[in-house]
């Protein structure tokens, strides 16, 4: 890996900058997302507790490395503010699901949970059992109540042995259903790449006012300070701090195992936010392209004055930074690379879903057959 040109400087701190910025929105907003989905939910069990308490001491070494090493105050306020960010969802878990740190509720455990609409559209039989007029005094609704159903009432079709009970839906029936996902999935992918670009947006503009704020201000001290410049410091190695940040790194990675794993296990994943997981993606991505954009050129002092770099001076000042950030790069690019992964889960199962939806759909549009 070669330092960046010193003919692209400029371009170089833009890119760097405007991608920095676009990660601290990411990172702002992240929670969000999750926070408000578990309130509308009043549930939270499409979360891993396991992988949010990891990403919580995560969070606590990123600060304890970051102070350590030296890294700039705006980082150590965002993992400050990540710290808190996963108290509350780790409340809202423990209050929706009862304080444990296992990731199936007690009543899924013993077979009894109902999450929200499986009431309405639970079908009255399993699939292992044959389908068969009720007989009076079988229970067929919900919590005990009994309903009392005489072959009176069934349409004459259905009194024929050969003829089922629960008619198969056909294309015309099943056209609505159809038509109503498709126009669920195209306005969460409207809005969805609508936040992102608001997002993104907030972060170019957040730069663009400090890159303004800072040329005013250097512009009104002109004449009443002495002419310099103000030199960046030159990458060091901190033991401590390097131990923590790998530490974080570790921890950072462990903790999107179990949300993989128990959404497989549910093969789902209901109950998490998309923009969560969107977001963090990008935070990380534009991250690492802020720490690769990185200019050595200001730091260079070898080729007779200060941004005047020596022969090979760049190039190892430049590998010297990322050493020192190696951390907190494979932190970010493995989460990466792990949110990936969920997102390719959240596409998976998002279609055998659709289809339980619709088997679901064909036990409520029937169900007065029965």
């Amino acid at each position: 890996m070669f330092p960046p040109q010193q003919s692209i400087d400029l371009d170089l701190a833009a890119l760097s900058g405007i991608c920095g910025s676009i990660s601290i929105a990411c990172w702002i907003v992240v929670f969000s997302p999750q926070i408000i989905k578990n309130f509308q939910l009043s549930s939270a069990d499409g979360l891993s507790i396991k992988f949010l308490v990891i990403w919580l001491a995560g969070d606590v070494f990123n600060i304890l490395g970051g102070v350590l090493q030296g890294v700039l105050p705006t980082m150590l306020i965002l993992a400050v503010y990540y710290t808190f960010a996963d108290i509350v969802l780790i409340g809202q878990v423990f209050y929706y699901r009862g304080f444990t740190l296992s990731d199936h509720s007690p009543a899924a455990e013993n077979g009894h949970t109902v999450t929200n609409g499986d009431h309405e559209r639970r079908p009255l039989l399993h699939e292992d059992v044959v389908t068969a007029p009720p007989s009076r005094d079988e229970p067929t609704g919900h919590d005990g109540e009994r309903r009392y159903t005489s072959f009176s009432q069934l349409d004459g079709a259905h009194l024929s042995p050969v003829t089922p009970l629960r008619e198969p839906l056909g294309p015309e029936s099943d056209a609505p259903y159809k038509s109503s996902k498709s126009t669920s999935l195209l306005k969460t992918i409207i809005l969805n790449i609508g936040a992102v670009l608001m997002v993104c947006g907030a972060g170019i503009l957040g730069w663009w006012l400090s890159q303004n704020g800072h040329r005013s201000h250097h512009h009104h001290h002109h004449h009443h300070q002495p002419k310099h410049s103000h030199v960046p410091d030159y990458p060091e190695y901190d033991a401590w701090g390097q131990f923590f940040g790998y530490v974080c790194a570790a921890l950072y990675l462990g903790s999107r195992l179990p949300q993989i794993k128990l959404n497989y296990d549910n093969k789902s994943c209901e109950g998490l936010s998309f923009l969560f997981f969107l977001f963090a993606c990008l935070g990380n991505l534009t991250f690492d392209i802020s720490i690769f954009a990185y200019d050595p050129t200001p730091v260079c002092v070898e080729g007779g004055g200060v941004g005047l770099c020596g022969t090979g001076e760049a190039k190892e000042i430049y590998l010297r930074y990322l050493g020192v950030n190696t951390s907190w790069i494979i932190g970010s690019f493995g989460c990466l690379l792990l949110d990936l992964v969920v997102f390719a889960q959240f596409f998976m199962y998002r279609k055998e879903e659709s289809l339980a939806d619709l088997e679901e759909e064909e036990w409520a549009v029937h169900g007065d057959a029965r």
